[in-house]
């Protein structure tokens, strides 16, 4: 009888939401820059952002990650997702290319579509009427187009600046991002999408039910279309996010609290949520032999080699350090996974000394 094929992942990222307090948000921040150093240290090869408007969270990725930059030195910093639809995409690619250079070409950019809170926000961001605007694809072509350096104006247009005359581009030029950036995919148009124009592609824990009420499903058709649009020639990456809490290293009273996290969420994945017919993916919470029975039986993770941990909103870094070092000791290695460099057992204990 064969078995199923098993996941082998080769890059292990986290995505956290850099939640701080409304009185005290540079403590939030800079608890979330610590979270990086820890990652860097323990070993993982990425360290990921979620960008958020309105609410208690890291609202110009751009920003952060050129501070992340100097608090790390080799991990990949990325964002996911920032919605575009908020950008301008000139002052945005100024912005990453800027941030790249500071990290030395570590920036890992991921986009998407949508406006969150435009009834809000919209009119405070764009003059007149922003629906007459292009605020999706071609709005990510635009900034893509611009991180590729290309020369402006004419053959022979020059601008005169302090520091002599020079050929217009956008600066700083930053070679090799324009080949650093994502899409956000929850849908069949988006991952055709993001194949077709050669971005790697993010896929997470909420996908749309197309023809199917199963999550795995559909994220499988999500990747298998977008490889079929990206062709072998094109070299896209796909990184797969999953929420996933092992407590191995926790006391009691926090294994009490990550179930009850999960068990709050957990009617959600039940059944498609809206007119979209949204699917989730159910949070893995327990020992790391119970995360790894539901991972190894993930079909779509074992169609991919990275993995991204999806970290919960409103917890602390004490307990996102313990996710990430019980996921990089007792998880990670079983799934395939070895450290790019090796950082023995050395563990950061400065966020810990600091609080």
């Amino acid at each position: 009888m064969s078995s199923s094929p098993l996941p082998r992942i080769r890059s292990l990222s986290f995505l956290t939401p850099g939640n701080y307090a409304d009185d005290d948000p540079y403590a939030g921040l800079d608890a979330t820059l610590r979270l990086f150093e820890y990652g860097e240290h323990t070993g993982f090869d990425g360290a990921w952002v979620r960008q958020r408007h309105l609410e208690h969270g890291v609202s110009s990725a751009a920003v952060f990650l050129a501070a992340a930059g100097q608090r790390t030195e080799h991990i990949e910093l990325g964002t996911a997702v920032i919605p575009i639809g908020y950008e301008n995409p000139f002052r945005l690619a100024e912005d990453l290319a800027l941030a790249d250079v500071l990290s030395r070409g570590r920036l890992q950019v991921g986009f998407s579509t949508g406006m969150p809170h435009a009834e809000l926000m919209a009119q405070l961001v764009h003059d007149g009427d922003w629906r007459t605007l292009d605020l999706s694809y071609g709005r990510i072509a635009r900034v893509r187009d611009h991180l590729r350096g290309g020369l402006m104006g004419s053959e022979d247009t020059v601008i005169q600046t302090p520091g002599g005359a020079q050929r217009p581009r956008l600066q700083p030029y930053s070679p090799g991002l324009v080949d650093r950036t994502w899409y956000g995919a929850g849908s069949l148009r988006s991952a055709r999408w993001a194949g077709e124009q050669g971005l790697s592609m993010l896929s997470g824990n909420i996908v749309a039910g197309e023809g199917t009420d199963d999550f795995s499903t559909a994220q499988l058709a999500l990747i298998h279309e977008y490889r079929r649009l990206l062709g072998p020639e094109r070299p896209g990456r796909v990184a797969i996010g999953r929420v996933i809490v092992p407590f191995d290293s926790a006391d009691t009273a926090t294994r009490r609290r990550y179930r009850a996290y999960a068990a709050s969420r957990h009617e959600r994945t039940l059944k498609p949520q809206g007119a979209k017919r949204t699917l989730f993916a159910p949070d893995v919470v327990g020992t790391s032999e119970e995360i790894l029975e539901v991972l190894n039986a993930d079909a779509a993770l074992t169609e991919v080699s990275e993995l991204r941990l999806e970290l919960p909103y409103e917890f602390g870094l004490g307990d996102y350090e313990q996710i990430l070092h019980d996921v990089r000791r007792h998880i990670a290695p079983r799934l395939g996974w070895r450290p790019a460099r090796d950082h023995g057992q050395r563990i950061v204990a400065r966020s810990q000394a600091a609080g």
